[in-house]
């Protein structure tokens, strides 16, 4: 951790962007429990962003996409995997292997895209087509179907020179392949289209260890009489042509132009996050599938004892294939939300028709964590059910006696109101605070629309809003010291709470406050934090500012 400070980071929230904050949480391994690719990023929960467990004599090293990329979560493990053997075999004067050029922390947490980005460089105006897409009922939560393979690299590397081509090119065409036969003949007039990651340090010199990487899409239509090698040809010339360099930084240029738009940047987060995920979707019409070749892993004759095998998977939505190589051992990993295997026999039955022996390792991880959040989302699901019984039956029961509905509405809106408190005390319930200032908001404006629709007595804005705001600005103190939290988990939420509580003296001013001493009270108390926070920890309320601000 000492080595690579960015992985000492936990990921927030700011008003325009999420950001990397560096905390000081100790990273505990634990023995495995959880499916593979389980959620590792928790909103409202600051939790590093990776994690490392075991298993009999497997270790497991889980990272989230947001810290960094496949290069720098090899890079990690390599490190990992060395002082742990080094540690576990003293007496065996295992060699350490330093990288034959030392970074610092600042070159390791730079943002490479920024570094490398030409406003001079053109658009690419290639227009891709949409892909066929994967049909099946997809598995719920973090379930995947996991499929690992283990292939010689040798006598891989052989008959893919027999073609004429790379390993990861030999990969590409045999996945594609194998997609192809599973498409019903009435959807093959699309291209079927990989993903492939690209690692740009290959092209840009960087010692980032966050993400950099780009991606090309590799794609063929297939017709009847379409063979393997039509295949091969098609990927190995797509792979020439888009791993040019230039066309590389006219791709990576598109990544960082949109980021770099003036307009974007200024748009909330909040309202942001529809358009990427609108985004995304639109740009993941062009892939079927993604392929993934980390490389190979390197260690010194001496490890060679203690070390077997490397593999790695990767989350998807659809399919995935990561690969990895170290000694004569390449490993395949396939995950799938699609609990259909056979793309991947199909995968398996070429490695056979092109002689290329493989081993398919048998699935054992543990899964006995993701059975509690399907107990959470059912017991949440009934109590859904539950409001709406009880308030069909006041309506059933209104009806009988008066043959009308008039005090049904008041049942049903209590209903509501309850099921929309417990549901955000639910998926808040990670962040007390957060869940505070929620809960403050709902609770007022659903009493706000009661006191509307009951013929407007003020009691909403006169006693509820101005008490719950003291109510939550004296609860966060007591909260961040029985929890004891640092100052920047608390101090933002205690800035809103001063805002908020500002507000009734804009109410009194325009007229609404009809009793003003909950308001006053309200006021001043939220002014005074307001102007102690900015005399007495203006240091730290200034830079929480700037880090939630910072577009």
């Amino acid at each position: 951790m000492e080595k690579y400070p960015l992985f000492q980071a936990v990921l927030r929230k700011g008003l325009f962007w999420f950001y990397l904050e560096r905390r000081d949480i100790h990273a505990i391994v634990k023995k495995e429990k959880r499916p593979p690719c389980s959620s590792l990023y928790i909103p409202d929960q600051k939790t590093l962003l990776f994690q490392v467990s075991y298993y009999k004599n497997r270790i497991n090293f889980e990272v989230y996409h947001a810290l960094t990329d496949g290069t720098g979560a090899m890079n990690f493990l390599s490190e990992l995997i060395q002082n742990y053997l080094i540690l576990a075999h003293p007496s065996t004067d295992l060699p350490r292997v330093e990288p034959m050029e030392e970074t610092t922390p600042g070159a390791q947490e730079e943002d490479s895209f920024s570094q490398y980005y030409s406003s001079d460089l053109p658009k690419n105006k290639e227009k891709k087509p949409a892909a066929v897409k994967l049909k099946g009922e997809k598995l719920l939560h973090a379930d995947m179907q996991i499929t690992e393979i283990v292939i010689p690299v040798k006598e891989t590397l052989a008959k893919a020179r027999s073609y004429g081509v790379s390993i990861t090119v030999f990969l590409t065409a045999m996945l594609l392949c194998s997609i192809h036969e599973e498409i019903p003949k009435n959807r093959q007039k699309r291209p079927i289209a990989l993903m492939i990651p690209v690692n740009l340090r290959n092209y840009f010199p960087s010692q980032s260890m966050g993400n950099f990487f780009g991606w090309i899409e590799v794609g063929y239509t297939f017709a009847d009489e379409t063979v393997f090698q039509d295949v091969l040809e098609s990927v190995k010339n797509q792979f020439k042509d888009k791993l040019d360099k230039e066309k590389v930084a006219m791709d990576m240029n598109g990544y960082v132009r949109l980021e770099k738009n003036p307009l974007v940047r200024a748009v909330p987060l909040e309202i942001k996050k529809y358009f990427m995920i609108a985004g995304a979707n639109l740009g993941s019409r062009s892939v079927t599938a993604v392929y993934s070749n980390i490389g190979i892993l390197r260690f010194p004759e001496e490890y060679k004892a203690y070390i077997d095998r490397f593999g790695i998977f990767a989350s998807t939505n659809s399919l995935q294939l990561c690969s990895c190589s170290y000694e004569d051992q390449m490993v395949l990993g396939f995950t799938s939300k699609i609990p259909d295997d056979s793309i991947q026999k199909n995968f398996m039955r070429m490695l056979r028709e092109e002689e290329i022996p493989y081993k398919e390792e048998k699935n054992d991880f543990p899964g006995c964590g993701e059975q509690n959040k399907k107990e959470e989302i059912k017991i949440l699901q009934t109590f859904t059910f539950l409001c709406l019984a009880v308030a069909v039956i006041c309506g059933m029961i209104n009806y009988l006696m008066l043959e009308t509905l008039n005090w049904f509405w008041f049942a049903a809106a209590g209903c509501a109101c309850a099921w929309l408190v417990v549901n955000v005390a639910y998926f808040k319930r990670r962040n007390i605070l957060k869940n505070l200032t929620w809960q403050l908001l709902i609770i007022t404006i659903l009493c706000v629309l009661w006191d509307h629709f009951t013929g407007w007595k003020g009691w909403s804005i006169d006693f509820v809003f101005p008490f719950g705001t003291l109510t939550v600005l004296g609860s966060i103190p007591v909260i961040a010291g029985v929890s004891h939290l640092e100052t920047e988990e608390y101090l933002y939420y205690l800035l809103q709470a001063t805002m908020i509580g500002c507000i009734p003296a804009i109410l009194i001013w325009i007229g609404i406050v009809h009793y003003t001493l909950p308001s006053v009270l309200c006021t001043g108390i939220s002014f005074l934090t307001l102007a102690g926070m900015f005399i007495f920890q203006k240091k730290d309320t200034l830079r929480e500012f700037r880090k939630k601000l910072r577009m």
